[in-house]
């Protein structure tokens, strides 16, 4: 006698198919979450026991610091039950805007900023959504971005440049050494703290490509402008103020520019975290010369710069640069399998150009160039940025039904997070500016 089976998954509906998916995932999250938040709890009680130790309080101090930190993680339990909303904070500037917005880049830059508690990476203080959008709201870093200091200086000295290089070397090595590659090194992403010190940001790219990766937007190469010949004919002031020009166009664009891609990231072929030291040498030369090697007239040109960079990568005579910065550059800006940091970190830190650099405690002393600031919110270091309408608060429209926003919220279920130092902090409370993605 023949016996039925049960239903096959084939005939359930999508509809059917999708709630099983979201129940999946609450569950899955609420448990992992779970025990993620016990070991942050009890992490964060073994660093307040091993700092009362190095700081040799006695009992009495242990006591009242033990209950002030209990009484932190009391209040961190209720605020984290909150729902936080766009109306829960107060809009100052628009500082940037990002340009991309797909969901698998957005969940890779929560997902790293979560993951990165790391002086030398942007932190996250909370995330949460509306029907529209996931919203990540970040630590302000007053200092502005490489990109804009670049711009108002001609040139960096050299003992500048190996501040800046040396915060960023360590930077980039503190993302390597969580499995990540960044993909996206350049000035726009180094961005400076309230005391000058680099910091890392823009996460987006650590999954996918964007489209400044992308070799089919270069491919129409015959269509060479005529004002690329004459900007090669330039000499070193004039490619720098064309340079910078340009720039803050470049910046904001939706394509990007391929200054800072390491030709194997182009080839599509297969590349490794080494694509980011390609970047940080590109970065060190326009630090030093007043513009990155490969710039052009033409996105175009840029890249056919980068691909047949053993002909192009050429040191302008009238910038003279030691030979040990020429030469970092060249071990930075050259063939993967021959480039500086493939045998690790401490290859690139024992380069002759960085004699002198006190690893260690670098980000403990006074940076290569101050900061002024006037408040905590003091947002003159970034550039004048079009206003746009990222601040405004989104509102539904007869083009989004709901069912439309239902659908998609499954796919940022727990993508609310709510740092503990952000919600219990206390004093002179710092402004974080919001970025709408």
């Amino acid at each position: 006698m023949a016996m039925t089976g049960p239903t096959p998954c084939s005939s359930m509906s999508n509809h059917t198919k999708e709630r099983v998916t979201m129940t999946k995932v609450t569950l899955e999250n609420f448990y992992s979450n779970l025990i993620a938040q016990h070991e942050e709890r009890e992490m964060r009680q073994k660093k307040l026991e091993q700092m009362m130790e190095e700081e040799g309080l006695k009992d009495e101090e242990k006591r009242i610091r033990r209950s002030a930190h209990a009484q932190k993680e009391t209040e961190f339990l209720r605020l984290k039950r909150t729902r936080l909303g766009l109306e829960d904070f107060e809009s100052l500037k628009v500082i940037g805007r990002g340009a991309f917005g797909e969901v698998g880049h957005i969940r890779a830059e929560r997902d790293i900023l979560v993951e990165a508690d790391s002086l030398w990476v942007v932190k996250m203080f909370y995330s949460f959504q509306d029907k529209l959008n996931l919203y990540l709201i970040m630590e302000f870093l007053p200092g502005g971005d490489m990109m804009t200091l670049l711009m108002k200086k001609d040139t960096l000295t050299e003992e500048e440049t190996q501040f800046y290089i040396a915060e960023t070397v360590l930077a980039i090595d503190s993302i390597h050494q969580l499995g990540f590659i960044h993909r996206d090194i350049k000035p726009d992403n180094l961005l400076l703290d309230s005391k000058g010190h680099v910091k890392l940001s823009d996460f987006g790219l650590c999954t996918g490509l964007k489209k400044a990766h992308r070799t089919e937007f270069y491919r129409n190469l015959n269509h060479s402008l005529p004002s690329d010949f004459t900007f090669q004919n330039m000499n070193s002031k004039r490619k720098a103020e064309t340079w910078k020009r340009n720039r803050r166009q470049l910046a904001f664009s939706t394509v990007g520019t391929p200054d800072y891609i390491a030709p194997e990231v182009f080839m599509q072929t297969g590349y490794n975290k080494l694509c980011d030291w390609w970047s940080l040498g590109v970065i060190m030369y326009e630090m030093l010369i007043g513009y990155p090697p490969f710039c052009s007239e033409t996105p175009q040109e840029t890249y056919k710069k980068v691909m047949n960079w053993k002909e192009t990568l050429t040191f302008p005579p009238e910038v003279p640069i030691s030979d040990k910065a020429k030469d970092l550059i060249l071990r930075f800006c050259c063939e993967w399998e021959h480039r500086i940091g493939a045998s690790g970190v401490e290859e690139i830190k024992s380069n002759p150009f960085f004699e002198g650099v006190d690893w260690e405690h670098i980000r403990e002393r006074p940076a290569a160039i101050s900061i002024e600031i006037k408040s905590i919110d003091d947002t003159s270091n970034f550039d004048e940025f079009p206003e746009s309408d990222i601040l405004k608060p989104t509102v539904a429209t007869s083009n989004h039904p709901d069912t439309d926003y239902k659908n998609k919220d499954w796919v940022f279920i727990n993508y609310t997070y709510k740092r503990f130092e952000g919600l219990t902090a206390r004093g002179a409370i710092p402004s974080y500016m919001k970025t709408g993605k």
